[in-house]
């Protein structure tokens, strides 16, 4: 049985919560927040037998064997720290942390304790994402040219919500935008060229973004990302002799459409169950009783490069974080 933790009562933590009730072996015993109250709460509406009114409290719980982040973004970092010197393994909700600096001390904490780590890109623990991934490695679609990905919310948000507040690590691009350009990574990798533009809100966060990246292989990675309008929530992959559509939302797909030359379009499905959540909640567990210190679908390194990434793209549209 692996013992869950979930520090932080906002609406991700729920739904995770929910999910990790579909996941084999996961026991959901302690929740921890700033407040006893919304602790309270929490564990009594989903059944977590100790709650803690501090990120300490829960961490120094020996009772607990791995603990979900979930706080807003800002908090990231300092709640991943507390869990990681108290000798906790974390899954911590994307973005990482709100830049590279700060990230690579979270990694370099983990490594040099011996304690497992990984953020929750949930999308690259997907089954129907795993099985795509592998069609593109053995060339199905032949070399791949293009990856096109939009992530949009119809807002609005007002001025209080967090993201618009720069001091949360508010706007687009790392709450919705951190999908399209994951996905990019995931197929492509690190590009060689960045471009990016982005309409700016009065805060100073960025409501509306378009990102191209160029590699010298060619491709190219056209994405966008915005809390102004709803978007399709789609994506494609081309290659030199196919191409592979996701269809609302990509990051989380149950179904998707290859299209090769000369054939029907075949479209290939999977048997999604819950929220999507527990497949990363697998998947770290997989990881603890194999004795890993980090997963090798949500491995480090691609957590620091899209962190870099994404700092880059901040620095090309003018989005900066105390």
């Amino acid at each position: 049985m692996t013992r869950w933790g979930i520090l932080a009562t906002g609406h991700i933590a729920g739904r995770f919560a929910e999910d990790l009730r579909l996941v084999p072996g996961a026991e959901l015993v302690a929740v921890g927040s700033r407040t006893p109250e919304s602790a309270e709460r929490f564990a009594a509406r989903h059944g977590a037998a100790r709650w803690y009114g501090s990120w300490t409290e829960l961490a120094a719980d020996d009772e607990v064997d791995v603990i979900y982040v979930a706080t807003p973004h800002a908090a990231h970092h300092e709640a991943t720290r507390v869990c990681l010197d108290a000798g906790r393994a974390v899954l911590v909700e994307k973005p990482f942390t709100l830049d590279l600096p700060t990230s690579a001390e979270l990694v370099e904490t983990a490594r040099a304790r011996g304690v497992f780590l990984m953020e929750a890109m949930w999308m690259r623990t997907n089954p129907l994402i795993l099985r795509l991934t592998q069609l593109v490695a053995d060339g199905a679609i032949g070399e791949v040219t293009g990856v096109r990905a939009d992530f949009g919310a119809a807002g609005p948000f007002p001025p209080e919500h967090r993201m618009r507040a720069r001091a949360l690590g508010g706007g687009a691009l790392l709450d919705l935008g951190v999908y399209p350009v994951s996905l990019a990574h995931l197929l492509l990798g690190v590009p060689q060229h960045v471009h990016a533009w982005a309409k700016l809100s009065p805060e100073g966060v960025d409501e509306n973004t378009g990102i191209v990246l160029g590699y010298d292989s060619g491709a190219v990675a056209t994405l966008s990302c915005g809390m102004v309008g709803a978007t399709p929530l789609t994506a494609s992959i081309t290659g030199t002799t196919g191409r592979i559509d996701l269809p609302e939302p990509f990051f989380r797909p149950g179904s998707a459409v290859l299209h090769r030359a000369e054939a029907e379009p075949e479209t290939l499905t999977d048997d999604l169950v819950g929220g999507g959540y527990q497949y990363e909640a697998a998947e770290v567990q997989r990881c603890l009783a194999a004795g890993l210190t980090e997963s090798p679908l949500v491995p480090h390194s691609a957590t620091l490069e899209v962190m870099a990434l994404l700092d880059g793209i901040r620095e090309r549209i003018g989005v900066h974080y105390a």
